[in-house]
Parts: C-alpha cells; sequence; structure tokens
C-alpha cells in the first residue's frame, strides 16, 4: 500500500496541530496525557500567585494552579487547581498559600484533612495564608518603624531645646571654655614633659633612693626577726601585766584604799591642811607686826609695846 505525498503531509500537520494544542495545554498548566480533577479555593487577595504556580501535599507536586480569576460579587479571587486524580484529597482539607523562598513566588500546599468524604472535580476547599519570611520582616518592622518614628521626634524635640539653651552668648562661653580646656591640656603636656625631663635627669638619684628603701625594709626586716628572737612575746605579756596592775593601783586609789586613797578621798585631810595654812598665815602676820613678842632684845631697858592682836585673829573652819 503507497502512501501519497498528500496523505503524509496531512497527518505531519495533524500531528503537529495536536502537538501545539498539547504544548499550548502544559504551558497553561493542564497536561491532556494525565487524568486530573479540578478543585477550587477562593481567597483574599493571592498576593503574588501566578498560574502554573505547583500545588504540593506534603511537599510533593501533585498539580498546578490552572485559573485565577476575581468574583465581581465578592471581590474575593477564584483559584483553580488542577490536582491528579491518583491522590485522594477530602473536603477537610485546607489549601494553605504561602512562598516558598523570600524571592520566590508564591505557591499552594495542601494540608490534608483527617475526616469528611473524598473531594470530587469542582469542590472548594477552604483558604488559609501562610506568612513568608518576607512577611514575618515585614510584620516585625512596623512596630519597629514605629518606635523608630517616636524616637525620631523625641531627638527633634531634643534639638530643638538644645538649640534654644544654647544661644550666642551661651555657644560664646561654650567656645570660651573649649579654648581654656585646650589651654589646660597643652599646658599639662607641657608639665608631663618636664616631669619626663626631671626624672630623666635624676634617674640615677631616684634609684639611689629606691635601693636606699630596699636597705631600710632589708633592715627593717632583720630588726623584726631580731625583736622575735628576743622573746618580744614574753615582753608583751610582762607590760600586760604591768599595765593590769596600774588599773588595780588607780582603782584603789579611786575607792580609797591604802594610804594614798585615803589621802585622795578624804576630806578631814583636806580641811586640816586648810586650817594649818590659816594658823601659819596668821602666825607669819603676827610675827610681822609684833616681832617683839617673839624676839625680846632690850639694850636700854625700854619698855615692850602693849600686844595688839593680828588683823584676822579667829579661824574659820
Amino acid at each position: 500500500m503507497n502512501i501519497t505525498k498528500e496523505i503524509k503531509t496531512a497527518l505531519l500537520v495533524i500531528a503537529s496541530i495536536a502537538l501545539f494544542f498539547w504544548g499550548y495545554s502544559y504551558l497553561k498548566g493542564t497536561d491532556l496525557l494525565l487524568d486530573y480533577k479540578t478543585l477550587r479555593v477562593q481567597y483574599d487577595n493571592v498576593e503574588g500567585l501566578a498560574v502554573s504556580a505547583p500545588v504540593t501535599i506534603s511537599g510533593l507536586n501533585v498539580g498546578k494552579v490552572s485559573k485565577i480569576s476575581i468574583d465581581n460579587t465578592t471581590g474575593k479571587v477564584n483559584v483553580e487547581m488542577q490536582i491528579k486524580s491518583d491522590f485522594i484529597i477530602r473536603k477537610s482539607s485546607i489549601a494553605e498559600m504561602y512562598a516558598p523562598s523570600p524571592l520566590g513566588g508564591k505557591q499552594i500546599a495542601i494540608l490534608p484533612g483527617k475526616d469528611g468524604a473524598v473531594t470530587v472535580s469542582g469542590d472548594a476547599l477552604q483558604a488559609s495564608n501562610k506568612l513568608g519570611l518576607t512577611d514575618e520582616v515585614a510584620k516585625q518592622i512596623v512596630p519597629l518603624k514605629d518606635k523608630i518614628s517616636k524616637l525620631l521626634d523625641n531627638a527633634n524635640i531634643m534639638l530643638e531645646n538644645v538649640n534654644q539653651v544654647l544661644d550666642a552668648k551661651s555657644k560664646e562661653n561654650l567656645k570660651a571654655s573649649i579654648a581654656n580646656l585646650n589651654e589646660t591640656l597643652a599646658q599639662f603636656k607641657e608639665a608631663s614633659g618636664q616631669i619626663n625631663t626631671i626624672l630623666a635627669d635624676n634617674k640615677t638619684k631616684i634609684n639611689s633612693s629606691m635601693n636606699n628603701i630596699d636597705k631600710m625594709t632589708s633592715n627593717f626586716s632583720k630588726i623584726s626577726d631580731s625583736l622575735e628572737k628576743q622573746n618580744l612575746a614574753q615582753t608583751i605579756e610582762n607590760l600586760e601585766t604591768t599595765l593590769v596592775n596600774v588599773d588595780k593601783m588607780m582603782a584603789d586609789l579611786q575607792s580609797g584604799k591604802g594610804t594614798m586613797g585615803k589621802m585622795l578621798k578624804d576630806d578631814a585631810l583636806y580641811n586640816n591642811l586648810n586650817k594649818t595654812s590659816k594658823e601659819l598665815e596668821l602666825l607669819l602676820q603676827d610675827l610681822r607686826l609684833n616681832p617683839t613678842r617673839y624676839i625680846n632684845v632690850s639694850v636700854f631697858g625700854k619698855k615692850n609695846k602693849p600686844y595688839q592682836a593680828p588683823v584676822s585673829d579667829s579661824i574659820k573652819n
């Protein structure tokens, strides 16, 4: 059987048309060679979800997004998915939209439900959105942005207050203070240089002084050793005993015990001494006024003057 060129050309054209139609359908997300069922889900916002985006179950690719349209009544977005018929998906499953990476587009992951009937082509699944890394960062940045804005506002207010405080006179005073501080630092630097020069010039003397200090320390150590060898502990113990005896003696004096204690505490001794001192004073006064009473020298037989009592002849107790 001979096949003419016209038949071959017709078969080639038909095959090309069929291949083109299959390729076009595949690019749109439909593989004509596989058996699919269509499931629907409705989102408030698809946020970059595109046709032919993968649909996965537990990370396994089980289908693609075949169509995205807007519901003019509710304003929500309808998404149709073509799922391979080999996978059993229950009506309680959830179609969660997520971003696998910060740079990639959105995908849909089906979270299998454990209860309920198995879905058939045309059924709808519950919708869910999972925040990606970029969304999480944006969510964290929003409150941080508000805090930064408040901080900048406070900084502006503070700068305005500083500008109000730092008037022309205050700025001049501040400049003068800084100039004085620079001058003080320069003087301190000069003084530090002079001190370094003095230290360098007297390095030998300083070393000699340090050697003398070392010798003094060594001698003091030797003296300490000598005192320790001279039974310093026994000497300190004897000194403590002596101090105890002195304390006891002072306590006895304070309490009036013994001769010295009685002399310190007995009022009669003080009164007697005071009385004796007064009588001695009267005796000396009488001796000064009437010496002849005590020394009687008569050359020519002259009579003595009559006795006159002292000015104060009574002793007050």
